[in-house]
This record gives structure tokens, C-alpha cells and sequence, in this order.
């Protein structure tokens, strides 16, 4: 059956939301704990070629970094874009830089992996 329309905006919404508020507690309510990211900026941040970030643990302390390395972070939602078991979430930040990420969705609704894509 797929997501709908009003699923992938709700998910995005809160998502940007709890980014917004730098609330990481609830930014993590969005992620399977097997979750996998892979990132141009987890690359720079982490100093690993191939910018993937495993696990719950591992993702909420990257996320905890960025937070921490990018005080003013405030995001805009763009857009939404929702498949049949993924969305994607494209939104700028507090630069005006542009950011899509394709998010993989689980049975229970949760990211399980996402795939970040960045303008500049």
C-alpha cells in the first residue's frame, strides 16, 4: 500500500520540527535501531570516506555533533515526496543551502535508512 501523502508530511513535519527545537531525544523517535545513514556531511564531520553512520547509538551521537558543530541549525521544508515504502525530504537549512534526503521506511513506520543529498 505504500505511504500516504499525509503520512509522509506528518513524519516530515515532526521531523523538522524536533531539528528545529534541536530536541535530539525526539529527533531520534524517527529511527529503527539498526538504522543506516549514508552523507556527504557525515564524511566531513566524522573523517570516513564513505559517510555511513550505523546503528541508533552511533547516528544519535553524529547527530549530536552536528548539533553541536551548527548552533544557529534551523531547517525549512520544501517539499515532500513519498514512495511505497520510503519519502523523500527536501528542505533548506538556516544558509539557504539545499538539502534532499531519501528515507527508507520499516514496517513500523521508522527509518531504517537514509540516503542525504546536498547542494553545496
Amino acid at each position: 500500500m505504500g505511504v500516504t501523502k499525509d503520512e509522509a508530511w506528518e513524519l516530515a513535519e515532526h521531523w523538522v520540527g524536533a531539528w528545529n527545537a534541536h530536541d535530539l531525544d525526539s529527533i531520534m523517535t524517527h529511527y529503527e535501531d539498526a538504522v543506516e545513514l549514508t552523507s556527504p556531511v557525515a564524511a566531513r564531520l566524522l573523517g570516513t570516506a564513505d559517510g555511513m553512520v550505523v546503528g541508533k547509538a552511533n547516528l544519535r551521537a553524529y547527530f549530536q555533533r552536528g548539533l553541536e558543530a551548527y548552533p544557529d541549525l534551523q531547517f525549512h521544508l520544501v517539499d515532500v515526496l513519498w514512495g511505497l515504502n520510503s519519502v523523500v525530504l527536501y528542505y533548506t537549512n538556516q544558509t539557504g543551502n539545499r538539502t534532499g534526503e531519501f528515507m527508507e521506511l520499516s514496517s513500523a513506520g521508522k527509518v531504517a535508512r537514509v540516503v542525504a543529498h546536498y547542494n553545496a
